[in-house]
């Protein structure tokens, strides 16, 4: 891994984007941490060309987006429309919004996922799938995440495995990162860590229980290009959590 190719989920930071002046004032603080690089997520009403301006200004890279999970599947030639308007081709399923609690709920939503990506594809684009601890539940003997792959296209879905999710579904990074070789352009890097309440709870980089460097190491040989450092809840501000998973990442885990 490169430090070129570490980005930031913006979901990170989505209380301090609400506006376009915070949308900038933000954008310059994780330039200034290191970061390069971001993935669109959290964002309040900006029109899309200030947004891409911003972006330029700060010297950061656009790599892609998530996308509302129901626009996806109801309607992927907009989510196309959205992805090409900021000059990115791949985007992410974000959360399962569909019930999936039988055989048949699980089979209906891999083939509306594989539509999507169909359409997505044949427009130049990569619909990725990003799970949370709910695909590791069993239907059928397999886990949910198991299926929604073997069900769908590898040309049509591809992956975005979160490390913190996986470990809370009970399974490991490192056998996911090797299930989807070839099928994995980016991945979610968050740590796992007990807190003094014996509670499960994300932790910055290097700052918990998980093996970062046999995570990345299994997500290269998989084909990954993207790191994206990403912590849905932090301890107190989320650009310092950044910036310490930042640090952890660019002296330890990237390599020159």
């Amino acid at each position: 891994m490169k430090l070129n190719q570490v980005a930031v989920q913006l979901y990170t930071l989505r209380d301090f984007l609400k506006t376009p002046a915070e949308i900038a004032a933000s954008m310059k603080k994780v330039r200034a941490i290191g970061y390069t690089a971001v993935q669109e997520s959290g964002l309040g009403p900006i029109e899309v060309k200030e947004w891409l301006s911003i972006l330029k200004n700060e010297g950061l890279t656009l790599i892609g987006t998530h996308e509302d999970s129901k626009l996806i599947l109801d309607d992927p030639e907009q989510v196309v429309t959205r992805l090409k308007e900021r000059g990115v081709t791949h985007t992410a399923y974000p959360w399962p919004h569909v019930e999936m609690k039988t055989q048949e709920d699980l089979n209906g939503f891999a083939k509306r996922l594989d539509h999507s990506g169909e359409v997505l594809r044949k427009a130049g684009c990569v619909l990725t799938y990003h799970n949370h601890h709910v695909e590791f539940r069993h239907i059928g003997g397999k886990t949910i995440l198991e299926q929604l792959y073997s069900l769908t296209d590898p040309r049509n879905l591809q992956g975005e495995i979160d490390t913190y999710w996986v470990q809370s579904g009970g399974a490991d990074s490192v056998d996911w990162c090797r299930r989807l070789h070839g099928r994995l352009p980016w991945i979610h890097m968050k740590d796992f860590v007990i807190n003094d309440k014996n509670e499960a709870i994300m932790a910055e980089i290097g700052h918990g229980n998980m093996d970062f460097h046999a995570i990345v190491g299994a997500a290269e040989a998989a084909g990954c290009k993207w790191f994206i450092v990403e912590q849905d809840v932090c301890p107190a501000d989320p650009f310092d959590s950044l910036a310490k998973s930042f640090k952890y990442v660019s002296t330890q885990l990237v390599k020159e």
